[in-house]
């Protein structure tokens, strides 16, 4: 499978006190970017039918990103769904090179009509498992 990429570059709004990308900007690029993939790669009637929920995050914070640095994230399904989830890997990578933080979160997928959780149907799973 084929990571989904895009870049991030830090902005003043980001730096917490330690002059540092703060943790919780790290989950919304976390976001950001499992959010593109879908709206990159789903079909747009998947898009109008299902939304994806959060229902784990597990972080790795390796390395600081100070303001104007530019990280670029990547993304990956590793395996198939389970049920109504399946975890998605996140890597952001520094323009040196090095791995600043890695994450594997879990998303389950809801029916907006009715709000609730399904089965990942064959057909949506299977554009990110190229």
């Amino acid at each position: 499978m084929t990571p989904f990429q895009l870049s991030i570059t830090a902005t003043h709004e980001d730096i917490d006190e330690l002059g540092h990308v703060n943790n919780a900007v790290w989950v919304r690029w976390i976001q950001d970017i499992a959010t593109g993939h879908w709206a990159a790669v789903a079909p747009i009637e998947h898009q109008q039918a299902y939304v994806w929920v959060v229902t784990r995050h597990e972080i790795d914070y390796l390395r600081a990103v100070q303001p104007g640095e530019t990280v670029t994230g990547r993304t990956w399904i590793p395996d198939g769904p389970r049920g109504a989830r399946f975890d998605r890997h996140v890597e952001f990578i520094g323009e040196d090179g090095k791995l600043r933080v890695r994450a594997k979160t879990t998303w389950a997928i809801l029916d907006k009509a009715t709000g609730r959780p399904l089965r990942v149907p064959p057909d949506v799973a299977a554009p990110f498992m190229k």
